[in-house]
């Protein structure tokens, strides 16, 4: 069982997420309140998504019964989803790190992580039926020109998101973007642009009640928004 996401690992400079998340790192960590952040020299971007789970042999054994090949590493496992890196670790209980400015106008936690796709249903057999996370929503909207799946898991949202005007194609899949929840969407928003960063003013969100800001610079390649007005999952 895969209890929670434990970790990204970003390509780039932690400094930058100290001003984006609004907290301080420790030993070059990161943590919100539901995920944490590990940085990698190199080119920028999103490189890996790590879950935790509370029996590492034997959620990598259940993995190999599922046809998925695993490698035993010295943090944990590493597999490969269809293009995306992917690690499991042992379940920790870090804490948040320390806040740089208001409660309000910091990050308070993940809200979802966007996987880019272009074969929707060898997602669903992947996230679903081998990793076993659980599908909350598929909907498809040709408003938006996609079909979007929700996997929760713990209090937050792994997205898969495929292009309805591009097909179906074998090709692999993208580790993307990441929406991160903020208490204060107009303080958090007046806090990146005081600190020189581009962020659009907020506007509403998809879900009733919510508010969102893009975050055009100042992410080390990692398309951002910030969203409030919402709750845990």
């Amino acid at each position: 069982m895969l209890a929670s996401l434990d970790h990204l690992v970003i390509g780039g400079s932690v400094a930058a997420y100290e001003t984006l998340l609004g907290r301080s790192a420790t030993d070059g960590r990161l943590r919100t309140g539901n995920v944490g952040l590990r940085f990698e020299n190199g080119a920028p971007g999103l490189r890996s998504m790590v879950f935790a789970t509370p029996d590492l042999d034997k959620e990598a054994a259940l993995l190999e019964r599922r046809a998925v090949e695993v490698t035993r590493t010295d943090e944990g496992v590493a597999l490969t989803g269809h293009g995306v890196a992917i690690g499991l670790c042992t379940t920790c209980n870090d804490v948040p790190s320390p806040l740089a400015t208001t409660e309000a106008a910091a990050v308070a936690s993940l809200d979802h992580v966007v996987v880019r796709t272009p074969n929707p249903e060898r997602a669903v057999a992947f996230y679903g039926g081998r990793l076993g996370l659980d599908l909350r929503l598929d909907r498809s909207n040709p408003k938006w020109g996609a079909r979007l799946l929700f996997f929760r898991c713990g209090d937050l949202v792994i997205e898969i998101a495929h292009d309805l005007k591009k097909g179906v194609s074998d090709g692999p899949d993208h580790l993307w973007g990441l929406s991160w929840r903020v208490p204060d969407i107009t303080a958090a928003q007046a806090r990146l642009a005081k600190a020189g960063l581009e962020v659009s003013e907020p506007r509403d969100g998809r879900r009733p009640g919510s508010q969102v800001c893009t975050v055009k610079n100042g992410t080390e390649g990692v398309p951002t928004i910030l969203i409030g007005g919402v709750g845990r999952w």
